[in-house]
């Protein structure tokens, strides 16, 4: 029996950093938003075991059992032939990996209770999200997701050819003493501190459109509200928890 099953991007609109764990776990208070840009997980319950990524981005991308899609069969008990076809950049902070590791879960018939979430948000801090979808505040370290409102908005993205770590972009934040972030997010200038590069993108970005862009997460993406064209831009409009609805084929 074959599924397919969509996986959609996450857009981080705001994030500030309202603390930390003893166990060194950030605490925040974010706006996040499913948005059209997805992944396609093909999973076949009577293929041979494992996970392969393809696609525009799936290159260099390995199912070697320590990936969130692999993590998140073991987390739901479930094995399988999975397939995944990489259209999320990853390390762009569009929770790509996240997206994948959901649509796991949400064919194995993951809950979206809090105890349920809590064990996703385990995988990935926004695992818990992508398996509300929608657009929610989340906090916590991720695992407390609260449905909001839908509201019909398009963003448009650009996704410099950078990596950001994300645990070196928040030890940058706590080295900096927890700076807030101006335009919203509260990660921006601990990301600058980590890619100084990234600034060249935004200034590009904001030369284009120009709006002020603001950073997804804890980076390396910018974007704008609103629909502008341009090389290199991705423009995507907010879709509904039921875009990651599975079906069987």
């Amino acid at each position: 029996m074959v599924t397919v099953v969509a996986a959609p991007a996450k857009l981080t609109v705001s994030l500030r950093v309202v603390g930390r764990r003893p166990d060194g776990y950030h605490l925040i208070d974010a706006e996040m938003v499913t948005v059209d840009l997805a992944d396609t997980v093909t999973i076949d319950e009577d293929g041979p075991p494992g996970v392969t990524y393809r696609g525009p981005h799936g290159t260099g991308l390995v199912g070697d059992g320590d990936d969130l899609v692999s993590r998140a069969l073991d987390l739901a008990s479930r094995r399988a032939a999975v397939t995944v076809d990489k259209h999320i950049p990853a390390g762009a902070g569009l929770g790509g990996g996240s997206a994948d590791a959901a649509a796991v879960l949400r064919w194995a018939g993951w809950g979206s209770g809090p105890e349920a979430l809590e064990r996703a948000a385990g995988l990935g801090a926004d695992v818990a999200f992508c398996c509300v979808g929608g657009r929610a505040r989340v906090t916590g370290i991720g695992e407390c997701v609260e449905p909001l409102a839908p509201e019909n908005r398009v963003f448009t993205l650009l996704v410099p050819p950078v990596h950001c770590s994300t645990p070196a972009v928040y030890a940058a934040w706590d080295e900096m003493d927890g700076p807030r972030g101006e335009a919203g997010n509260d990660l921006e200038p601990a990301a600058l501190r980590v890619a100084p590069e990234l600034a060249e993108h935004r200034d590009r970005l904001a030369a284009i459109t120009g709006r002020r862009p603001r950073l997804a997460g804890s980076g390396s993406t910018w974007f704008v509200e609103g629909d502008h064209r341009g090389p290199d831009l991705v423009v995507v409009r907010t879709v509904g928890p039921d875009a990651g609805t599975p079906r069987r084929l």
